[in-house]
């Protein structure tokens, strides 16, 4: 009978410390800085220039504005990352929530998801992103005649 209380404790020990670890690391991973993200979407697309990162609420996902109009996505998968060019036209949006987006990619139907942001403001930001409509102007059209009329 001691041995079967003994073995027991030492299960439900193993189960908790393996619990605690489990969070540790969900924590590192969440935690982890930008230079990271940065570097690996550089390997991935070395021709792009970043501009601009969220992450979503549990770190688990970068979405990042690039230079000429696109945005960028990076999951996390254990420790490295799949990196995903986002162009404008292959994304749709629903909105989910206050702070979660539903995105579906055209052209990487596993990237897509519910992500969660830790505001109001980054899943918005990160909505107009994924929609295009951070575009830096139109081609042709004069800012200061845009107010004229013709």
């Amino acid at each position: 009978m001691l041995w079967t209380v003994t073995i027991a404790c030492l299960l439900l020990a193993g189960l908790v410390f393996r619990q605690l670890f489990r969070r540790e690391e969900e924590q590192e991973l969440a935690g982890e800085d930008a230079g990271l993200a940065i570097l690996e979407f550089g390997r991935a697309f070395p021709d792009e220039a970043i501009r601009e990162m969220i992450t979503t609420a549990n770190g688990r996902t970068v979405f990042l504005r690039l230079h000429d109009g696109k945005a960028g996505c990076m999951n996390a998968h254990g420790h490295h990352y799949s990196c995903h060019l986002i162009e404008p036209g292959t994304v749709r949006v629903n909105g989910a929530g206050p702070k979660r987006l539903d995105v579906k990619f055209a052209n990487a139907a596993y990237e897509g998801g519910t992500f969660e942001f830790r505001d109001e403001r980054d899943a918005a930001e990160v909505s107009l992103w994924l929609l295009g409509s951070f575009m830096p102007g139109i081609a042709g059209l004069d800012p200061q005649a845009a107010g004229r009329p013709h």
